[in-house]
């Protein structure tokens, strides 16, 4: 094959790849934190504390950290960091509902066109790919002892079609914390069996894609860190007690769970959304890589 066959290859493979993006939550350099405000642009910005702006819980990093190298062009980012925060302020408050008290939460979600219903029936059928890649903020390490889900698919029946967990699982009454792999992370399917873990080690990148089948019910993972390219870490594996078509809305962000406050009635220690104990400490996780792309039965994530 000449050099004029090889470059034709490899610009018409990457002319697919980008014809197969369905959602691109990666965050270019022209972007600014400000635009978070607005909850315009690939991200709807709703779900955190309701007395700050959103650009106070999540900002977008500039030239002061690095992406993932994963997804660099030319060996160049092209990308910012996005970081995002919880602290004491980290209150939801949804339409028509109490306060989230027990939990403490910023979430970006999934958009296109200032619209997230429209992008999930897009997204959520056929065969899909959700990529993110994860870091530590070392500077807010997150508490243990407390479960986080910090990436997951959200019907509107609350379940999860996949979550990536972190910490501790909440449990009533409290056992002994932190537990053994709480600085792992977690890959959930829909009924919460673990179907892969990996140490959370911190400077490093941690790159995911989840493939989700829509219409048989299955999931897949891949995995890899920093710049080595996504290997498969599970086979594909059934998920058959999500809901045949539903779909949710893509949420990645850092949302933990509470403790049991051992001061509160049996039924309010079993609702862990309004009730239990936070510390209202400054914890926090750095994203990058984030996007969703159509993907053929049978070809590599």
């Amino acid at each position: 094959m000449t050099k004029a066959h090889i470059l034709l290859a490899i610009s018409t493979a990457a002319a697919s790849a980008t014809s197969n993006i369905l959602y691109d939550g990666r965050v270019r350099y022209s972007m600014h934190s400000s635009e978070l405000d607005a909850s315009t642009g690939p991200f709807l910005t709703a779900v955190k504390g309701q007395n700050e702006s959103a650009s106070y819980y999540t900002d977008f990093l500039g030239h002061s950290a690095l992406p993932t190298p994963l997804w660099n062009e030319n060996g160049l980012p092209t990308e910012q960091v996005i970081s995002i925060k919880i602290d004491n302020t980290s209150v939801f408050v949804p339409g028509g509902g109490p306060p989230q008290y027990g939990f403490r939460r910023t979430e970006l979600i999934a958009q296109k066109d200032e619209n997230s219903t429209a992008l999930d029936a897009e997204m959520e059928t056929g065969v899909s790919v959700f990529h993110f890649s994860i870091k530590a903020d070392v500077l807010r390490p997150l508490n243990y002892s407390h479960e986080y889900q910090i990436v997951f698919i959200e019907p509107n029946d609350g379940t999860h079609v996949f979550g990536i967990q972190l910490g501790s699982p909440f449990t009533n009454p409290t056992g002994q914390l932190p537990v053994a792999n709480a600085h792992s992370f977690k890959v959930l399917d829909h009924a919460l069996n673990v179907l892969f873990t990996t140490p959370f080690v911190s400077h490093i990148w941690h790159n995911f894609a989840i493939q989700v089948d829509w219409e048989n019910r299955t999931l897949m993972v891949s995995y890899s860190t920093e710049e080595f390219p996504l290997e498969a870490a599970s086979s594909i594996i059934p998920n058959p007690t999500v809901a045949l078509g539903a779909v949710g809305d893509f949420h990645f962000g850092v949302l933990k769970l509470p403790l049991v406050n051992p001061k509160d009635s049996p039924v309010d220690q079993n609702d862990v959304v309004h009730h239990g104990i936070q510390e209202g400490t400054t914890e926090g996780l750095f994203y990058s890589g984030v996007f969703v792309k159509r993907q053929e039965r049978g070809s590599d994530p």
